[in-house]
């Protein structure tokens, strides 16, 4: 279905988030989680990051490659992902 096609896209393009972040937004190391992390929140940081506002050492760059929408559905998985901590 539309629906299931739909969440395995977004999971995809969560999974590219996981070198650093961790499987599912739930880091292991010295990175911030993004399981459970406030949607609202989530996309703002997005935006710093695409415009430049928020420094990065890779982040600037990965941002450029996604859509707002995009942003917004990375945002809404990663709202509802349990933290491991």
């Amino acid at each position: 279905t539309a629906q299931a096609s739909n969440l395995n896209q977004v999971r995809y393009m969560a999974a590219n988030c996981a070198n650093c972040h961790g499987t599912n937004g739930n880091s292991v190391g010295g990175i911030e989680s993004l399981a459970g992390y406030d949607r609202d929140k989530f996309i703002s940081v997005m935006k710093a990051f695409k415009s430049g506002e928020k420094p990065a050492t890779i982040m600037h760059q990965l941002s450029q490659g996604y859509t707002d929408e995009q942003v917004a559905a990375m945002a809404d998985f990663f709202a509802s992902q349990p933290k491991n901590r």
